[in-house]
């Protein structure tokens, strides 16, 4: 391990050989929320989506997920970087358009944490207020947990793995009780119905596009995998198991609970009682009535609990892998120096500080205005990290193919041509998907919709004009090389 200098001031590097795969994949899961994607973002696929069909939709972006994690994993077994998009693209597609993603990337993760806070302080309120009579505004409990992440944040990396093993499984465990109970039951007053669930046409009926954006926002932060590739045990392992389990575990995970909530009330139902929800503006009731129907009523208390710990869960998991890209994208001299510092604990904490202040200034405008955080934070943020995310996924496999056509590294026609353009064709249509059904993902006018669609091209442009401005190393100069099995870094120690 590389000695670093005694004097905090000077530190840089991220802590090796902190986690392993374990560890990584409950970083990738807490930022995916489990119980927020079943209780907060389900019922509105399946009453304004294809309904009963939505349990096939996740198996869908799963293997469409899976396709793109093949060009993806091929690539980190060349280039480890915490700023896995900025340099996987750098390299492919050249500097300016590499430092373009690495922005659109902030974007993303920074706009979906942002629209967590808004859900989480609505819960922690409503828990507040029910259980110790104590009456504060949303915005309050979400400014405090913010400096509560930022604390979190400036500690070693293991106790953040740890303190997030224990939130997923706590998250998970009580829909998995209510998915394996209503499985070996036999379902509700259809039966199990599987092919109302996964059969073509059950996949195509209704508004199949507003399930596929929504399932697309429940899957996002697999490719968070190789951001932490720095801090891996043998990343060259690590990595690749690490992603691939993610996307397998939370596809097959949302397909089978999905399919049970349809089987709970039955597909030619399930609709209607998702609709009613939603226009009681209780989205929630849809996951917590059927649970708290087979489980008792105590579970509702600890569903609502949970939820709150799952939000808690995600935003500490996206506030460490926008740390880790600022810390990339300061070694690199994209942005200022001072965010390549890192602490004793070795975690980024310059990094982590500025992301902090980006949190509450996402958070403050919503709060001042009164808007509701629900209706306009969380489904804002949500749709401007869909659209960013579809553009990183693409850039990303144009890049596969190109880095592996250039360098002759890997040959294999499957890892680095096939795999990639299939998922670029196929993230296109969901793309398209998206753009489609954008008003009813951020349930907001078409004029909203349009800002937010050109925020993410205006961010990616000026990443281009700053990446073409400034100057300093990235992942095809000087200090990255190409050698044989890989990238190797020969910064000196800082």
């Amino acid at each position: 391990m590389t000695q670093q200098p005694s004097d905090p001031d000077h530190r840089t590097h991220l802590r090796q050989g902190a986690v392993g795969v374990a560890g990584i994949l409950f970083f990738v899961l807490s930022a995916q929320a489990p119980l927020t994607g079943v209780a907060g973002t389900l019922p509105v696929p399946l009453g304004l989506g294809n309904a009963a069909g939505v349990p096939a939709v996740y198996l869908v972006v799963g293997v469409m997920i899976g396709l793109f994690s093949v060009g993806f994993i091929a690539m980190s077994r060349h280039v480890t970087d915490a700023g896995a998009f900025y340099a996987y693209i750098s390299h492919g597609l050249g500097r300016p358009l590499g430092v373009g993603a690495s922005q659109v990337a902030v974007l993303c993760y920074c706009a979906v944490q942002a629209g967590m806070y808004g859900l989480y302080g609505v819960v922690v309120e409503g828990l507040v207020q029910r259980y110790a009579s104590v009456d504060l505004p949303w915005w309050f409990w979400a400014l405090a947990t913010i400096l509560l992440v930022q604390l979190l944040g400036s500690l070693n990396i293991e106790f953040g793995a740890k303190l997030l093993a224990v939130l997923v499984v706590a998250e998970t465990s009580l829909l998995l009780v209510f998915a394996v109970h209503e499985l070996l039951s036999g379902g509700g007053p259809a039966g199990l119905a599987f092919s109302a669930s996964f059969s073509p046409s059950a996949f195509f009926s209704g508004a199949p596009g507003v399930a596929v954006t929504f399932a697309i926002a429940c899957v996002l932060g697999f490719e968070s995998t190789a951001i932490y590739a720095r801090e891996a045990r043998d990343p060259a392992r690590t990595i690749p198991r690490a992603t691939y389990l993610s996307v397998v575990v939370i596809s097959v995970f949302f397909a089978f609970v999905s399919w049970m909530f349809v089987s709970f009330y039955g597909p030619d139902k399930v609709q209607g009682v998702a609709l009613d929800a939603l226009q009681k503006g209780d989205a929630t009731a849809v996951v917590f009535g059927a649970v708290t129907h087979t489980l008792g009523g105590w579970a509702t208390d600890v569903m609502q609990a949970l939820l709150a710990t799952s939000l808690l869960a995600g935003v500490l998991a996206f506030h460490n892998g926008i740390t880790r890209y600022f810390h990339s994208l300061g070694t690199s001299g994209v942005l200022p120096r001072r965010l390549s510092r890192t602490n004793r604990q070795g975690a980024p904490y310059t990094a982590s500080s500025v992301q902090t202040v980006i949190a509450i200034a996402m958070t403050v405008p919503f709060a001042l205005t009164g808007a509701d955080p629900v209706l306009t934070l969380l489904t804002w943020g949500g749709g401007v990290g869909v659209l960013a995310l579809m553009l990183l996924y693409m850039l990303t496999s144009l890049s596969v193919i190109v880095f592996f056509r250039r360098t002759g590294l890997d040959r294999r026609r499957w890892n680095t041509v096939i795999a990639p353009s299939a998922s670029i064709v196929l993230l296109l249509g969901a793309t398209a998907l998206a753009l489609q059904n954008f008003t009813t993902l951020i349930s907001a006018s078409g004029t909203i919709a349009l800002v937010l669609e050109l925020t993410v091209v205006a961010v990616f442009a000026g990443g281009i004009v700053l990446g073409r401005r400034r100057r300093g190393t990235d992942g095809t100069g000087p200090e990255h090389q190409v050698r044989g099995g890989g990238v190797q870094d020969t910064r000196a120690p800082a």
